[in-house]
């Protein structure tokens, strides 16, 4: 099987460059473009037609749904791995609605991104055959294969329970830098714990925009179904 063409679409330079660097290393796959806006990347895709875009959803001039979006209507049919600092359930779900199957956290590191890009090649690997299919190649063409994260050996659990019942009590969202502050720990701590958080789905995560620069994350404790 030929290696799956690959655009990546990242704003950020040096994480553009990092992401192709690790795309490259496996060998499904190969980078034939990287775009650092939604402009760029919609020539490149148009260009290139490629099989996969890791697609940033923070870019400069577009959010990267919308970019997503006009990308279908002309008919760009690539598999998509949003790849973002976004988590919280709107993104998500706008997300899924546009046919992405595969979501990256940011930051991941180099397993995290090779496990993705393993599913998405096993996925394209199950469409090319006339088979019947079971419900494990069901889940891995629709994406829905992937089990929850494990806690990384970094989260302390009682910090880890601190920091989750810091989030019950407020009143309203809080960011890293106040949940540092109200339990003495490091910014870069708290953070980790409330993205581990979100991740296990224990708290919901949405960005705020200020004036300039980038947004700020703020988190709040997930509220329990009321289905």
């Amino acid at each position: 099987m030929r290696q799956a063409r690959v655009v990546i679409v990242e704003d950020d330079r040096m994480l553009a460059a990092l992401n192709a660097t690790m795309v490259d290393a496996h060998s499904g796959f190969e980078v034939v473009a990287v775009a650092h806006t939604a402009a760029a990347g919609l020539r490149e895709v148009e260009h290139h037609r490629p099989d996969l875009l890791l697609l940033d959803v923070y870019l400069p001039d577009l959010n990267g749904l919308e970019l997503l979006r006009r990308l279908r209507t002309i008919r760009a049919e690539a598999e998509v791995i949003a790849v973002t600092a976004a988590r919280d359930v709107e993104t998500v779900r706008r997300a899924r609605v546009l046919g992405v199957r595969h979501y990256l956290v940011k930051p991941f590191t180099k397993a995290d991104l090779h496990r993705r890009l393993d599913e998405v090649q096993s996925a394209f690997e199950t469409s090319l055959g006339d088979v019947d299919l079971d419900q494990r190649a069901v889940d891995l063409m629709l994406g829905s294969g992937a089990a929850m994260p494990a806690a990384p050996k970094s989260i302390s659990a009682s910090s880890l329970q601190r920091v989750a019942a810091l989030l019950e009590r407020a009143e309203g969202d809080m960011s890293a830098a106040e949940i540092a502050d109200a339990l003495g720990m490091s910014r870069v701590s708290a953070r980790r714990y409330l993205d581990h958080l979100a991740t296990i789905g224990r708290a919901e995560v949405a960005p705020r925009y200020g004036a300039v620069g980038r947004p700020e994350n703020r988190y709040r404790a997930s509220r329990p179904s009321t289905r």
